[in-house]
């Protein structure tokens, strides 16, 4: 057979497998995007348009008052206020922590360290339902109910964090580290100027993994605040908004205004998040 036949018949097969292969990335998109984009058009529609069969797939005329409605109405400005401070503390503060444990994990040498270490991994399979009642318990006993640091102080460390970055130290080469002490770098210069810096997708990952948990938390932040309503968190205000069938455009708008961070987020931060999951992965 001809060579030009075998690569014409080479090159249509690499077309239709790059095809099929875009096809299929382009109905997983759909899969996941979809749902959101059905928050966001109930959230501006009426309530009979909501309840209408066939549903509604797209208008003409959104509801735009509706985002006013459910910011009014679920005071949302304060809340938001409040889960920023709380995501923020919780972010920043599983950072520091992270980073500097899983320095030490993986560059220093110290009694116990293996077993410290297995002790951190095993936290990651303790869920925090279990962990509830006596982290309630501590926060009391330190006065700390009814006040943001009752929201932040189970949540200033995470195993997952440590793991995550101390696997992330362990792929810089040992010739680095070998050369900074060879220039007289101690461990926090060492830290600063080459284990962040060379570590920084896999930090940008764990930074959005903890804003995902500390935005979206409910269980935590009702039974601390149960007693203040003026440190009650995003989530908890979008659920004072009722249940009822006349309010579900408007607990929607409220849905849809605590997601834009998290969307925002995950599109910014999708490039440090995808090389974080992937390193290894390719040679």
């Amino acid at each position: 057979m001809p060579t030009s036949t075998l690569r014409s018949r080479s090159g249509r097969r690499r077309t239709l497998g790059i095809a099929l292969r875009y096809l299929a990335l382009t109905t997983f998109a759909v899969i996941v995007v979809f749902p959101i984009y059905i928050m966001y058009l109930d959230s501006m529609l009426s309530v009979q348009q909501i309840t209408a069969t066939p549903p509604v797939l797209f208008t003409l005329h959104p509801d735009w008052g509706i985002f006013v409605t459910a910011w009014n109405q679920g005071q949302l400005g304060h809340a938001l206020l409040i889960s920023s401070l709380q995501t923020g503390v919780i972010v920043s503060a599983q950072i520091v922590t992270s980073i500097l444990a899983a320095f030490a994990f993986a560059f220093l040498t110290f009694p116990f360290k293996r077993t410290l270490f297995v002790a951190t991994l095993a936290t990651l399979m303790i869920p925090f339902e279990i962990t509830v009642i006596t982290n309630l318990q501590t926060v009391s006993s330190w006065g700390l109910l009814n006040n943001v640091g009752g929201l932040v102080v189970p949540f200033l460390a995470t195993g997952f964090g440590i793991f995550l970055l101390r696997q992330a130290f362990v792929a810089i080469p040992k010739e680095m580290r070998e050369a900074a002490v060879i220039d007289g770098y101690s461990n926090m210069q060492f830290l600063r100027r080459v284990a962040v810096p060379m570590a920084r997708p896999s930090i940008a990952a764990l930074a959005v993994f903890a804003f995902l948990g500390a935005w979206n938390q409910y269980l935590w932040p009702v039974l601390v605040t149960s007693n203040n309503e003026s440190i009650r968190t995003l989530q908890i205000q979008i659920k004072t908004l009722g249940g009822t069938v006349s309010q579900a455009n408007v607990q929607l708008a409220a849905a849809a205004i605590a997601a834009l961070p998290l969307l925002l987020l995950l599109i910014f931060f999708q490039r440090h998040l995808i090389r974080s999951l992937t390193a290894g992965a390719v040679k």
